[in-house]
C-alpha cells in the first residue's frame, strides 16, 4: 500500500483526453493515492502554485501548453523544480523525443497505450526516492532548440502521412 502521506501533495495528472485521464485517475487511486488532475500544462502550473504536488504524470501533446514545456517551466521555478516528472505519448515515440523528454528532467517515459502495471511501478519507483533535490533546468537556448527540433520533426512526419494519403 502506498504511503498516503499527501503532504507533498497529491499526483497530478495532465491530460487533455478525459478517457485517458480518467483511467489514470481510477488506476491511481484504486491502489489508494491521492490523485488531482487538469487537461493542459497551463492549468498544471496554476494548480501547483496553489496545492504542490508530489508528482506529475504528463502527456506531451495538448492544448494551451505541452508537456516539454510544462517540464521545461517547472524546472525552472526553483520552488518546483523538485517536483519528479513521468512523460506519457502516443505521439512522441522516437528515441529522439523520450531522449529530449528525460533531458528535461523526467524520471520515466511511458507510451500509450498506458499498461496500468507499467504505470504503477514507475509511480512507486519514482515515489520511493528521495524528491527533495533540485532538478537542473536545460539551458534556454538547447531548450528551445531541442523543442523546435520535435515540432519540426512531427510536422515533417505529418506532411509525408498527408501527401501519401493524398496519393493514394
Amino acid at each position: 500500500m502506498p504511503d498516503m502521506n499527501t503532504s507533498s501533495g497529491p499526483i497530478l495528472i495532465v491530460e487533455d483526453n478525459p478517457h485517458v485521464r480518467e483511467l489514470l485517475e481510477v488506476t491511481l487511486r484504486f491502489k489508494g493515492y491521492p490523485v488531482s488532475s487538469v487537461a493542459d500544462g497551463q492549468a498544471a502550473l496554476e494548480h501547483i502554485a496553489s496545492q504542490p504536488a508530489a508528482l506529475v504524470i504528463t502527456d506531451i501533446l495538448m492544448p494551451k501548453m505541452d508537456g516539454y514545456s510544462l517540464a521545461y517551466q517547472l524546472r525552472k521555478n526553483p520552488g518546483t523544480s523538485h517536483i519528479p516528472i513521468i512523460f506519457i505519448s502516443a505521439t512522441y515515440l522516437s528515441p529522439e523525443d523520450k531522449s529530449f523528454a528525460l533531458s528535461l528532467g523526467a524520471e520515466h517515459f511511458i507510451e500509450k497505450p498506458i499498461n496500468p502495471e507499467d504505470l504503477l511501478l514507475a509511480v512507486a519507483d519514482v515515489l520511493s526516492k528521495d524528491q527533495t533535490h533540485p532538478r537542473e533546468p536545460l539551458e534556454d537556448r538547447r531548450f528551445f532548440l531541442g523543442y523546435r527540433e520535435r515540432l519540426e520533426n512531427k510536422l515533417q512526419y505529418k506532411m509525408t502521412q498527408i501527401e501519401r494519403t493524398e496519393r493514394l
